[in-house]
């Protein structure tokens, strides 16, 4: 397996383990040790601490972006790319995903930490784009 998938799955990995600790662990353990109804965690209302909050958006970010990792991942084992700037790209993505959902989870969203968070997501669209122009020019022949 290429490291580009293994980053995919590490992305998919890391997109289930955001939902377990934070969304998972404040609706189960509500459900199942304080009576709450399984229907009261309404998806258009948002509701709970501030944390649980902001890790269900950060595990909405991590379900927006995955497709679109996975989309390009596809194309370039579809092609058959494997160079090293795919592979260092590839972890470049996934280390961003990590971090912007770490500081989204973990620290109250003051102008600083949107801005790190920000950049973090700035580095995983400069990914995309990079890797999409790399099989862009792999299926058109003009590279490799």
């Amino acid at each position: 397996m290429t490291i580009p998938m293994w980053m995919l799955l590490g992305f998919a990995t890391w997109t289930l383990l955001l939902l377990m600790a934070t969304v998972g662990v404040y609706r189960w353990v509500r459900i199942l040790f304080s009576s709450v109804p399984i229907g009261s965690f309404r998806s258009d209302q948002l509701e709970g601490e501030d944390w649980y909050r902001r890790g269900t958006r950060a595990h909405a970010n991590c379900v927006e972006n995955l497709p679109v990792f996975g989309a390009i991942v596809l194309v370039i084992s579809a092609l058959g790319v494997d160079v090293p700037a795919v592979s260092y790209l590839s972890i470049m993505v996934l280390a961003a995903r990590v971090c912007q959902s770490l500081v989204h989870v973990c620290h109250v969203q003051t102008d600083g930490f949107v801005a790190v968070r920000f950049a973090f997501f700035g580095v995983q669209l400069v990914g995309f784009l990079v890797l999409i122009v790399i099989a862009a020019g792999y299926g058109a022949g003009m590279l490799g």
